[in-house]
């Protein structure tokens, strides 16, 4: 008995020491996150004149409506904490929003940036970056989903237009009746921008299984790439293209 009371013991310290340290690894990525969240509101107010004075209306706006509403039914004070937590979350999502407005503006026409976007998508969505591309830093992604295959294309339309061709017709020989779908991102007539790539994927219908998109991926997977190295994201502004062509060539 007193053998089996310390091997009880025994197992019960690194059991301890691991629940402390997974909360320590826990408390530490919640102030991570907290630190980031920090800093992406100051970059967003300095560059957002707008967003302090619109969080505060909106904390307002709902205080004032949810505490009128209360005052119907003579319980005003009892809703104003109520009012007060709707308001909060009321400025969350639109610092979110405009945030996400600012980000996607300063990314939009650089090249990566129609994969950097696609890569944030969240969801069953399967995304493979750069399968064929120029040394001007044209390029198509390919997108498997509920909806079957999409070819997105980020580039000058009159070089995307011949690698979309090419790679619908090196899909379709492989995934057979499956639906392809073309995009090309862009602002001009035709074209998806940026900024409603992804909500115009969540809108595409529903046509293959959740199985089906495994079997259409693995039969994807032998195709490879036949593209240059693409930047993992959109290049920043001041970053100089001819280097970076001469990069992707070397490769």
């Amino acid at each position: 008995m007193a053998a089996q009371s310390s091997s009880s013991k025994a197992k019960a310290k690194p059991d301890k020491a691991a629940r402390a340290e997974a909360k320590r690894v826990k408390r530490a990525e919640s102030k991570q996150r907290r630190k980031q969240i920090w800093q992406a509101f100051n970059m967003q107010r300095k560059q957002d004149k707008l967003l302090i004075p619109l969080m505060v209306g909106a904390i307002v706006l709902c205080t004032v409506v949810v505490f009128g509403i209360g005052m119907i039914f003579h319980m005003q004070w009892a809703v104003l904490p109520l009012g007060v937590a709707l308001g909060v979350l009321a400025a969350i999502f639109l610092f979110g929003r405009r945030m996400q407005k600012t980000v996607y503006g300063q990314a939009d026409g650089q090249p990566g940036a129609a994969g950097w976007a696609l890569d944030q998508m969240r969801g069953q969505w399967r995304v493979t970056q750069g399968i064929a591309g120029t040394t001007q830093l044209d390029a198509v992604h390919r997108v498997i989903g509920r909806a079957g295959v999409v070819l997105v294309a980020e580039g000058a339309p009159h070089r995307t237009k011949n690698l979309l061709a090419q790679e619908k017709k090196r899909t379709a020989r492989l995934i057979g009746t499956i639906p392809i779908y073309d995009i090309v991102v862009g602002n001009e007539e035709g074209q998806v921008p940026l900024r409603k790539l992804q909500t115009h994927l969540a809108k595409l219908p529903r046509n293959i299984t959740a199985k089906q998109m495994d079997v259409v991926e693995g039969r994807l997977t032998a195709l490879g790439s036949r593209a240059a190295a693409m930047p993992k994201g959109p290049l920043p502004p001041g970053a100089k293209m001819r280097s970076v062509q001469r990069s992707v060539r070397r490769r």
